[in-house]
């Protein structure tokens, strides 16, 4: 069956006619958009392309098919666009935030979200940075905050946010002052997630602290709650970008040099939002993750 990716691979590589560079634009990776262009060339029983030392070139078929392929194109912008102007519910934004993500910036960024597009209903969930790339992908969610680095899988993304945090250490633990650097902090674990939630970002972490503590080690918790609660009874460290997070029994320092900034970007799919353009609407939305 035609579909309306099948048009913008063959699109694509018509304006760029170099495989790399039309995958980036249509939002995948090369092989998948090979893979489309075959089954197109298959589906129409016609060879759209030519490989030459330069790059591609369009066949006399590719270039008699090429103007009824923009045409379809437009003609299903169109159709998105009306069918968002005649929802009578307006349209529905939803967004993923990933649970390290303080409710402060999670709630700017659904006002946010709410703002730009007018008469819109913002839904929001909250799932591991994993969960929420692959429900961007296949359409579950509109947007979604996630932590970098991550594997973004053809996703488009705002630059990232770098929030600051605190550290949460027991009070029996000694140490003097405000600001504490990462090489005082020995002993006890760092409270981390499981790293199938955000390897990448999870990695980054561990390193980090390994190269500027190399004893102490981590422990895995399931959430900060569960990782404020091992504080307070005098078992871990917990590393925060909520300026809220506290409880008897621990106490809040800021770290020298912030070596472990919260690493935040937004997230979307190029194809799949066809109401959130042009880039501006982005623009707003990881300002409002900044703020």
């Amino acid at each position: 069956m035609l579909t309306e990716r099948h048009l913008q691979i063959f699109v694509a590589l018509a304006e760029e006619q170099h495989f790399g560079d039309a995958a980036r634009v249509v939002g995948i990776t090369q092989p998948p958009l090979s893979q489309g262009l075959r089954r197109l060339e298959a589906l129409i029983g016609a060879k759209l392309f030519e490989r030459g030392a330069s790059g591609v070139e369009l066949t006399p078929a590719g270039a008699a098919l090429l103007p009824y392929a923009r045409r379809a194109l437009s003609s299903l912008e169109d159709f998105h666009q009306a069918a968002v102007a005649r929802d009578p519910e307006g349209p529905e934004i939803r967004l993923g935030l990933a649970p390290e993500v303080p409710p402060s910036a999670g709630a700017a960024v659904a006002k946010a979200a709410g703002e730009v597009i007018p008469g819109s209903r913002v839904t929001v969930v909250s799932a591991p940075t994993t969960t929420l790339v692959n429900q961007v992908n296949t359409g579950r969610l509109t947007l979604a905050v996630v932590q970098h680095p991550t594997v973004l899988d053809g996703l488009e993304a705002g630059p990232v946010s770098l929030l600051p945090t605190w550290v949460l250490i027991p009070t029996d633990t000694p140490v003097n002052g405000d600001v504490v650097a990462l090489r005082q902090l020995k002993g006890l674990p760092f409270a981390v997630r499981s790293r199938a939630e955000a390897p990448a970002a999870r990695d980054l972490f561990v390193d980090t602290l390994a190269l500027h503590r190399p004893d102490g080690g981590t422990v895995v918790v399931t959430d900060e709650r569960a990782g404020l609660a091992m504080a307070a009874a005098g078992q871990a460290i917990v590393v925060t970008a909520d300026p809220a997070l506290t409880a008897p029994g621990v106490t809040k320092h800021r770290l020298a040099g912030d070596p472990l900034p919260l690493r935040l970007r937004l997230v979307w799919s190029k194809t799949r939002t066809p109401f959130l353009r042009p880039n501006d609407v982005m623009i707003q939305l990881t300002e409002a993750l900044a703020s």
